[in-house]
């Protein structure tokens, strides 16, 4: 595979790639070419070639892409093949919510356990998940070695939570703390902010009216 560095926007719009070849594979469809992909994903046929380009030869001229050869290859890209080990701090009502409905498994990722200070949640199950006392973060990690973990904790303690979990090896944090996290270099935070999303779709009902106006 080809390797150079990759813009932030291509990296983004990997998993958008994935998850449309993932509908297709569902679906059964064998092939498809750039033009038919890039309308299904509102973007042109070029930038789907010119990103894939950045990590090899996919596709052939006159016959598209093979769905699954190429679900597979951004898979691979994606790193969903390589099992990262998850866990998940914070069992409260947002980390009950993802572990009840998120499937981890199909984004590539094993998560067999939570963590939690509360009482009433630790020694509990959650869609099968056990959920630990956050006494035993430090045995857990030495053990197992988890890559990422999810961040579901208050704000107050977000980041002396991080620190602790960087400095048991873990080295992505998926963020829902709504808290900038401050770390190291080498360390991965994808920082989830759901009201950042919310106000974005205000903006752009706000602002619809008067750019109707102008234009008409």
């Amino acid at each position: 595979m080809k390797r150079q560095h990759i813009s932030d926007a291509v990296i983004r719009r990997l998993p958008r790639y994935y998850r449309y070849l993932d509908e297709l594979h569902a679906k059964g469809v064998v092939r498809i070419s750039s033009n038919s992909l890039g309308k299904r994903m509102g973007i042109t046929a070029s930038q789907i070639r010119q990103d894939l380009s950045c990590f090899g030869e996919f596709g052939q001229q006159g016959y598209g892409y093979n769905i699954t050869a190429l679900r597979a290859e951004v898979g691979h890209i994606l790193g969903v093949d390589e099992k990262h080990r998850l866990i998940v701090v914070g069992a409260g009502h947002l980390g009950h919510a993802l572990l009840q409905n998120f499937d981890f498994v199909s984004s590539g990722f094993r998560l067999d356990t939570a963590f939690d200070v509360s009482p009433a949640l630790i020694g509990s199950t959650i869609n099968g998940v056990l959920i630990r006392g956050i006494n035993e973060l430090e045995d857990y990690c030495a053990a197992v070695h988890p890559a990422v973990a999810v961040l579901t904790v208050p704000k107050a303690v977000a980041q002396e939570t991080a620190a602790r979990l960087i400095s048991l090896g873990v080295r992505g944090i998926w963020n829902f703390t709504n808290m900038e996290l401050t770390v190291e270099s080498g360390i991965f935070v994808e920082d989830v902010h759901f009201a950042d999303s919310l106000l974005t779709l205000s903006y752009r009902i706000s602002a619809a009216p008067q750019l109707e106006k102008e234009s008409s």
